[in-house]
């Protein structure tokens, strides 16, 4: 099975290799859909009344926030704290904006769906970052310069992978200690066994600038691949290039 939609701003791909599955497919597919679609509804900053901006226009305590909400938020504030202050999504003269952490752990949560209905090797791709189980598959990581090449394939078994870059978006990734874009690196990725882990790790990495390397390879359980504005490749010894007979994600 196969198929794409566009939800929270990009492309969602989700890939069923599983013949046992094929009954019950469908019925998942839509639940995770569906579940995406939610979590765009409650929870982004550009959507006025999602839950997110009521309570950042303060019609909701922080204390009356759902239990979903109140997981990202403390996601946020564990990562602000981890980064000294570089990861923040309450930035001076911005609304609440916790967009970094809830894509993967949106996506996350719905490879959870996935393995619950009984889905054995799938791959869900939201945007380039890539939840898989089941592998090995291959994931490609864009070249932060040249959008028709990568420059490198991870490999993928059960676990994850993120990038943040320049390359889509620009500077948009702010080091809330200085409240200025954050150039010291290109792109760097970071597999780990959860989509939640790797996106918001490598996020929160990315808003350190250059000494965010070696934050990202110090946290249990993750490997990097980073390229710095020097154009340096900066990989951890563990980070799994893939092997030529992995499958295409």
């Amino acid at each position: 099975m196969h198929r794409v939609e566009h939800v929270m701003g990009f492309p969602v791909s989700l890939r069923v290799d599983d013949e046992r599955f094929a009954e019950s497919g469908a019925e998942t597919a839509d639940a995770v859909f569906a579940w995406l679609r939610e979590v765009d509804a409650r929870f982004s900053p550009f959507k006025a009344d999602s839950e997110v901006c009521r309570l950042d226009r303060g019609e909701i305590a922080r204390g009356d926030v759902s239990a979903d909400l109140d997981e990202v938020l403390g996601l946020c504030e564990e990562y602000r704290i981890a980064t000294d202050g570089a990861f923040d999504v309450r930035l001076p003269g911005r609304g609440l904006d916790p967009c970094a952490v809830v894509k993967g752990w949106s996506v996350q949560r719905a490879a959870e769906l996935l393995k619950a209905a009984g889905a054995r090797r799938f791959v869900l791709n939201a945007g380039g970052d890539v939840v898989a189980r089941g592998g090995p598959w291959r994931v490609g990581v864009r070249h932060p310069e040249q959008a028709d090449k990568v420059c490198t394939v991870a490999e993928l078994t059960d676990g994850a992978i993120a990038t943040s870059a320049r390359y889509e978006r620009g500077d948009h990734i702010v080091d809330g200690r200085t409240g200025r874009p954050a150039t010291g690196l290109l792109s760097l990725s970071v597999v780990a066994s959860s989509l939640t882990v790797a996106d918001t790790v490598a996020t929160a990495a990315f808003a350190m600038g250059a000494e965010g390397v070696e934050w990202a390879a110090s946290r249990e359980g993750c490997e990097v691949f980073a390229v710095d504005a020097e154009r340096r490749v900066l990989r951890t010894e563990g980070f799994p290039v893939a092997r030529a007979q992995a499958r295409a994600a």
